[in-house]
């Protein structure tokens, strides 16, 4: 690509555990910077994360037009105006699991996304503020989310402080035989179609975009980053990452409390352009 950077062209990271704290609404100056700059110089960013696209875009607003897609773990991924992968659940799963998830309401608060949105049947006040206000979702409050005509792409439930034994003991065991299940930070279990990787869904990236995995530098922390860090030449784990990313990836970088992937991708916009060498180093 004419006015690539070195050998890596295209940025994927994580948001909740790699480049903020979990649920954070904002991210930090530096880091839209850094995109700035990368973009400026013909380099591709994608954010992949299990947030929805409105929440993303309007997480990163200030450079929303210059950034790609990766949502819903993957089942989304949008470049421009365009989709150029929409996953959707199949349905007889869609009402098992919900029929489950209702039985959970008691602590628990579930989100069903589509491509144009949020699905919400919570009665719990907090929990829709924290969608609007924490996540910034574009979303609609209804009776039931099946009645409702949009496909269904991911389903996730939340129990506020942890859900991990849950997930871990219960909901991903019933579940990873029929759909992809995987824990997505500290309080929240998320549910796609089986295909759904990050991994697979920055491929489908990297194809339509005309870049190679040597050319792709990648960031994650939790389970579900695992595919997004076996897809990329250049893969970071952050220090606060669980084992098993680490175990993945090729680099460790400091944690979000340090802005490590800040300083990843600033390291490499000071380094030379030089292209076809290795132009990145451990940090």
């Amino acid at each position: 690509m004419s006015g690539s950077f070195g050998k890596i062209r295209l940025i994927a990271t994580d948001i909740d555990g790699t480049l903020v704290k979990d649920s954070t609404p904002w991210v930090y100056p530096e880091i839209l910077t850094a995109i700035r700059e990368w973009t400026d110089r013909g380099g591709y960013f994608c954010v992949a994360s299990g947030r929805q696209y409105y929440s993303i875009r309007h997480m990163f607003e200030q450079v929303a037009d210059r950034i790609l897609y990766l949502a819903e773990n993957g089942a989304h991924v949008r470049c421009g105006e365009k989709d150029i992968l929409v996953q959707k659940m199949r349905r007889d799963y869609v009402e098992e699991l919900m029929r489950q998830l209702r039985t959970y309401y008691e602590d628990c608060d579930v989100i069903v996304s589509t491509t144009n949105g949020s699905l919400l049947e919570s009665h719990n006040d907090e929990f829709v503020r924290f969608i609007a206000e924490g996540y910034h979702n574009k979303y609609r409050v209804v009776e039931d989310v099946l009645a409702e005509p949009e496909e269904i792409i991911k389903i996730a439930i939340r129990r506020k402080g942890s859900i991990r034994e849950l997930g871990e003991k219960v909901l991903i065991p019933q579940w990873k035989d029929k759909i992809k299940a995987c824990m997505a930070g500290e309080e929240w279990v998320d549910f796609m179609d089986a295909s759904v990787d990050k991994g697979n869904a920055l491929k489908v990236l990297q194809q339509y975009l005309g870049v190679t995995a040597g050319e792709t530098m990648s960031f994650g922390d939790n389970d579900n980053d695992i595919g997004l860090i076996e897809a990329a030449g250049e893969s970071y784990a952050v220090e606060n990452g669980r084992e098993s990313v680490k175990a993945r990836a090729k680099h460790i970088c400091p944690s979000y409390h340090e802005k490590g992937v800040y300083q990843v991708i600033d390291r490499l916009l000071k380094q030379p352009e030089r292209s076809g060498e290795r132009i990145i180093e451990e940090v």
